[in-house]
């Protein structure tokens, strides 16, 4: 029962052993459950340099096996090769040598520091260690303290199961304890990592370890499967392609979806990845005449040009009437044009003595209305003459009277008055003679006259 709680009380020192350093690599922890045997052979005075490997592999003579669960072993990697462990044992010995004893207990506690020479293979399954330490050992109630040298080699079977083969030599510092070999064999699992996501990469080494992703991009996901790891995708739930940066380009047009404005059809770069058919610069999502060339200030269409006078609307000051390119648009007034327009004005009557315009020149007034509206953009001067009969204050005021009387007509039958100008010149611009009576006659009339800009 004292030896039990020795055991046990070893145990405790490899559970309380097992909080004592924060991990540093994947699976860290090492727990190996086995068997052990034990080899007093031999005994003499030439171990360890003389006799000690003599018949080391003689099991049925010299090997003290307990064939159940005996020992266990708790073991912490440390960093570049290194790792501390704590083992416990137990036995029974019938065999010290060539002789035979009855039944012996024997404990063992020890602790080693192994060096793993896996590296040397370039290996996932076999992983040679050297080890060295000490511990202590009873035999029958009789304990003394060891210091060990380990042989062993672990065979994984995968990342956390294999299986661990162990060789130690233990020299006693005491004569009443003999030199010996203690061999184990067990099943190791290898635990402690810690994988957050469940992806399979350890969060030491997961570059996303709180997020399930893929080993060739550090634990990180690619959610759409594309290539391109979700945090160096622009489009990380579409499939795409890494000249965008994992955005896909479904037209095919050098423009990624998520930037094209007609994802669905090929267009160009310019114009955010629509098409232009007329090649006239506006898209053909904002072309009103896609196929037909024409500025963008009037919506892809061509300006119009309603009156076909070679000028276009959007300049033409008289869109709707035929004009000149000179005349921006609008009909120029000829000379001919002038000259009917006075003939028709010399025949309107008046009262005598009036600016009262007589009922018979209602028809020369509604030609000469009809003229001035062929010339919309034309501003004319409407001007009244009298003969030299009377005072030059009567014959002035009377001109002037007669003049704004055929502008008031103008006016109230559809002529623009800004257009028209009325103004009395009395008996001073006569065009003939005022010493007969035919040529008072020529005298007293109205010009209509073109206001040449």
């Amino acid at each position: 029962m004292k030896n039990l709680s020795r055991l046990l009380f070893a145990m405790l020192l490899v559970l309380g052993y097992s909080n004592a350093n924060a991990q540093d690599e994947n699976n860290p922890w090492q727990i190996t459950i086995g068997a052990n045997a034990v080899d007093f052979y031999p005994t003499g005075e030439n171990a360890p340099l003389g006799d000690t490997f003599d018949e080391f592999f003689n099991v049925e003579d010299h090997w003290n096996i307990l064939p159940s669960l005996s020992t266990i072993s708790v073991s912490k990697y440390l960093g570049d090769g290194f790792s501390f462990g704590v083992a416990g044992a137990l036995n029974k010995i019938d065999k010290w040598g060539d002789a035979s004893v009855d039944d012996l207990s024997y404990y063992s506690v020890d602790g080693t520091i192994k060096y793993s020479l896996g590296n040397l293979l370039n290996s996932n399954t076999l992983e040679p260690y050297l080890g060295a330490g000490g511990g202590y050992t009873w035999v029958d109630e009789v304990g003394a303290g060891t210091v060990n040298g380990t042989l062993g080699l672990n065979v994984w079977f995968n990342e956390n199961i294999g299986l661990t083969l162990q060789s130690a030599y233990k020299h006693a510092f005491e004569d009443y304890l003999q030199t010996h070999f203690q061999h184990t064999v067990g099943i190791s699992i290898k635990f402690g990592g810690t994988d957050t996501d469940g992806d399979g990469i350890y969060d030491k080494d997961d570059a996303c370890p709180d997020v399930a992703g893929l080993p060739e991009f550090d634990g990180c996901p690619d959610t759409d499967g594309d290539g391109i790891q979700d945090s160096k995708d622009d489009c990380p739930n579409e499939p795409g392609l890494a000249e965008f940066n994992g955005c896909p380009d479904s037209d095919g047009d050098g423009v990624p979806d998520h930037l094209d404005e007609c994802p669905t059809v090929a267009g160009l770069k310019a114009l955010a990845g629509c098409p232009d058919a007329d090649g006239d610069g506006v898209a053909d999502k904002d072309d009103k005449c896609p196929n037909e060339a024409g500025p963008a200030a009037n919506n892809g269409c061509p300006w119009p040009d309603r009156d076909g006078d070679g000028v276009l609307d959007k300049d033409d000051n008289c869109p709707d009437v035929k004009g000149t390119v000179a005349n921006n648009g609008c009909p120029e007034v000829s000379e001919a044009v002038q000259k009917t327009l006075n003939e028709y004005a010399k025949t309107i009557l008046f009262d005598t003595g009036k600016s009262t315009i007589k009922n018979e020149s209602a028809k020369v007034l509604s030609d000469i209305t009809a003229i001035l509206k062929e010339y919309t953009n034309s501003k004319f001067t409407i001007e009244g003459h009298t003969d030299s009969t009377g005072s030059a204050k009567l014959n002035q005021s009377l001109s002037e009277a007669r003049a704004l009387s055929v502008k008031e007509y103008l006016v109230k039958n559809g002529i623009d008055e800004f257009r028209l100008s009325a103004l009395g010149y009395g008996k001073d611009r006569p065009i003939d003679t005022n010493k007969t009576r035919k040529g008072r006659a020529n005298n007293r009339r109205v010009e209509i006259n073109l206001v040449k800009e």
